[in-house]
């Protein structure tokens, strides 16, 4: 009965390796997302001198867009991996934050970028808002704020669980 419980954990505790496929999906989308990219800024710089100002804002606006969302697909790849399949070993190329976000302050970055991702999108709307009616115009401030309150709440409950670990 013993070998089967310390066979059923095994199993279990092996299935977290299962998770690396996931993580090697996120690197083939960002690199697709990167090929994106550079389409993007090389439309951006063909028409650096046809675009208005207010064209051009909104270009920039996309590609730092993409930025943010780049930026959260490696987030949510370092510390996914080494959170739950393994530890990164030390060496040159080490990133600052590894060993230092737990799940708490992964949710909460996360939370925080798409927050910022979901303020650029709304500043090209409002930017552009002859292209949109009243409803959308709504419909996307609503949903931007619901974002922004759900970010709130996760700072909020994760600094709850930081003060009762610390008691």
């Amino acid at each position: 009965m013993k070998s089967l419980e310390l066979l059923i954990e095994r199993i279990i505790l092996s299935s977290r390796w299962l998770l690396v496929i996931f993580y090697l999906g996120l690197v083939a989308a960002l690199a697709v997302y990167g090929v994106s990219f550079i389409y993007k800024f090389l439309k951006v710089a063909s028409n650096v001198f046809v675009y208005s100002e207010a064209d051009m804002i909104l270009a920039m606006l996309g590609l730092i867009d993409a930025a943010l969302v780049a930026s959260l697909i490696v987030m949510v790849m370092i510390s996914g991996y080494e959170n739950f399949v393994s530890r990164f070993d030390e060496g040159e190329g080490e990133v600052s934050f590894l060993g230092k976000l737990d799940s708490g302050s992964l949710k909460i970055k996360v939370a925080s970028s798409i927050v910022a991702i979901s303020s650029i999108h709304l500043l090209q709307i409002f930017l552009n808002t002859q292209q949109y009616d009243q409803a959308r115009l709504m419909w996307a401030t609503i949903i931007h704020l619901a974002f922004v309150i759900s970010a709130l709440l996760l700072g909020y409950l994760e600094r709850i669980m930081v003060e009762i670990k610390k008691k």
